[in-house]
């Protein structure tokens, strides 16, 4: 008993369609100008869009957040190793008006101007262990200032994050190295003179024993300062270029994807071609009644 009511049902839904695809096309022929119109209308809007707001550039740099290790050589995970630290430091007003100052901005134009995103994405167990990279990008109007507000945003960023704290272990890192340069130099020269008073012909036996047991203590000790200014300068590299935040890459301003005219100028014309159809449509029936 339902079939044939659900068929029947169908039949008269398809006749509805039907109907109103003529009327759509009834509507369409009658009022023509009107899709017309809103064509050309959406044409000149586009072309007057395509003029809007001018050229802007956009500059990014690439920052590395480093990976501070302790002492003991255990990874330091801290606000500076955070990936979202970038976001809160470059969208703080007090920072933007940092930068806004140095680069000769005016105030409040950094707002809304400024994204953050992280290199690539780290998955698995070693995702812990990855050393964040971050893109850094700063859009605006005049491109020198865009790059230097991207450069004073990216040596900020470096200033407040793991910089501190690796720069003190760089810091001791540079002292223990110059205190062990020192003392090679010392025992260079000692070397010398203890050689120099061997190779005399005229010692005793017993001195010139005494002198080649000073010249090993002096050669000992000698090869003991190199491996340990060896070893701080690994330290001190390794400090510097991997557990210290830095900037990768400096900025360069280019110009952004602008606004295409002739990609403007078909949306504008195919939205307004749209429009103006659907006016047609719902306008038949009033231009109908009104020329009855």
């Amino acid at each position: 008993m339902t079939a044939p009511r659900r068929n029947a049902r169908t039949a008269d839904d398809l006749d509805e369609r039907e109907v109103d695809l003529a009327g759509w096309r009834r509507a369409l022929v009658a009022l023509w100008w009107i899709p017309i119109a809103g064509l050309v209308l959406g044409a000149i809007v586009g072309v007057l869009f395509s003029f809007r707001g001018g050229t802007t550039y956009k500059a990014t740099a690439l920052l590395s957040l480093g990976q501070p290790t302790s002492p003991g050589g255990a990874l330091v995970n801290g606000f500076g190793t955070n990936p979202r630290a970038v976001s809160q430091i470059t969208s703080s007003a007090s920072a933007q008006a940092t930068v806004e100052q140095r680069a000769g901005l005016r105030p409040g134009a950094l707002r809304g101007h400024v994204s953050v995103a992280q290199v690539g994405s780290a998955t698995g167990a070693g995702a812990a262990r990855a050393t964040p990279l971050i893109s850094l990008t700063v859009t605006g109007a005049n491109p020198a200032k865009v790059e230097r507000a991207t450069d004073a945003l990216a040596a900020l960023v470096v200033a407040r994050t793991t910089a501190p704290y690796v720069g003190t272990k760089i810091a001791t890192f540079e002292s223990v190295l110059k205190t062990t340069n020192k003392q090679l130099a010392s025992i260079t020269a000692r070397l010398a003179v203890l050689n120099k008073a061997i190779e005399k012909s005229n010692l005793a036996p017993l001195d010139q024993l005494v002198l080649v047991s000073q010249v090993d203590n002096a050669e000992q000790r000698q090869g003991n300062l190199l491996d340990q200014q060896a070893t701080t300068n690994q330290q001190l590299a390794f400090a510097k270029n991997i557990e210290s935040a830095k900037v990768i890459t400096t900025a360069k301003a280019q110009k952004a994807s602008a606004h295409s005219r002739n990609s403007s100028i078909l949306v504008g014309a195919l939205i307004g071609l749209i429009l103006g159809a659907i006016l047609a449509i719902a306008g038949e029936g009033r231009f109908s009644r009104a020329s009855s």
